[in-house]
């Protein structure tokens, strides 16, 4: 059976391209009826943030991507990269060093012991990943050079190396492996910024496996942000922006959650405004408009009274100025949706004061 892994450090939030690698594995192991295993590669202290693994379990939630076994922690499988080690000094051409390291007699003799007895990344990836029956590595192409070495670990261990899948980087504008120079390249920096999850996952959906390096196209996940709105049910927009359900409608124009928020936000504040007198035909003819219909509209019923106080001659920025205090923002409709009668009709006496 194929089986995977998606082996994250827990430095701090998962930056898109640790989330194209997760999704990545959980693609390839659906496609071959596989696992996917989450592993915590937490063998370096150093490196290591409060809270970091547990910020990895809800960002993989947030983005919807399930694992099957796990979490599994390498910190607690020291003994066997130590008994592994033991082997590799025996028989396997590690060399141990007067500070206690042990290198691996090879190519520039990269360490696989530290001092303290920690296994460094390659020991442990390379016991990891036999003992607990990985398959296939999924993973960037900046662990390409890391490849032959893990290979020969493996062999010389007596185990058969799985395969290796290297994919293309995430890079941002100038080329370079994303970081935090690089604006909105962390999921954390996503989710602040109001970008649905789902948005998220179906940027790194499109992108498969690329063969390539790909540059982040933010201008990409918001136009999908603005789908992935437009597409959920009122009760959940509603639940997502802090709003009552009824205030759906007049989400769905926001481009991102932020958005979305201030909206709700607007909406549900009274606006402080005050009308010139020439505001005043356009204002009474709404009320009369507004009076003969229930006190909640529906979309239909709200569309039909905007008509209306247009054909009249009604000046609907004056209408939206004095239900909301701003010139722009969602459908006038919407508003109207949004707003109860006796709500209207209250801002409307205001604003004509």
């Amino acid at each position: 059976m194929v089986r995977v892994r998606f082996a994250p450090s827990p430095t701090g939030s998962l930056h898109l391209g640790s989330a194209l690698s997760a999704v990545a594995n959980r693609r390839f192991a659906d496609e071959h009826g596989g696992v996917l295993l989450l592993r915590i590669d937490d063998t370096d202290p150093e490196r290591n943030v409060p809270g970091g693994e547990r910020s990895i379990l809800q960002e993989l939630e947030w983005l919807g991507i399930a694992w099957d076994e796990g979490p599994v922690r390498q910190s607690e499988r020291r003994d066997r990269h130590a008994a592994a080690a033991a082997r590799l000094e025996q028989h396997g051409g590690a060399v141990r060093e007067r500070d206690g390291s042990l290198r691996f007699d090879a190519e520039r003799r990269p360490t696989l012991l530290r001092p303290d007895g920690t296994a460094t990344y390659h020991l442990a990836s390379v016991v990891d990943d036999a003992e607990l029956g990985v398959t296939h590595v999924v993973r960037g192409k900046d662990h390409l050079p890391n490849t032959p070495l893990q290979a020969r670990l493996a062999r010389a261990l007596g185990y058969e190396p799985p395969k290796f899948l290297h994919h293309g980087l995430l890079v941002g504008e100038d080329g370079q492996k994303l970081g935090k120079r690089h604006g909105l390249s962390a999921l954390a920096d996503l989710r602040e910024a109001g970008i649905p999850a789902e948005a998220v996952r179906r940027y790194l959906e499109e992108l498969g496996l690329p063969r390539g390096d790909v540059h982040v196209d933010l201008a990409r996940i918001r136009r999908l942000s603005i789908d992935v709105l437009k597409e959920l049910p009122d009760a959940e927009l509603a639940a997502r922006s802090g709003a009552a359900v009824d205030f759906a409608p007049a989400l769905r124009g926001a481009r991102d959650l932020n958005e979305a928020r201030a909206t709700a936000r607007s909406l549900a504040e009274s606006p402080a405004v005050r009308l010139p007198a020439e505001a005043q035909p356009t204002l009474e003819r709404f009320r009369e408009l507004r009076l003969r219909a229930p006190a909640r509209v529906d979309a239909e019923a709200a569309r039909a009274v905007v008509r209306e106080l247009k054909a009249v001659g009604g000046e609907l920025r004056t209408l939206r100025v004095a239900l909301t205090g701003r010139d722009r923002g969602p459908e006038l409709w919407a508003v109207l949706v949004a707003l109860d009668r006796d709500e209207a009709l209250r801002r409307i006496a205001a604003a004509l004061q």
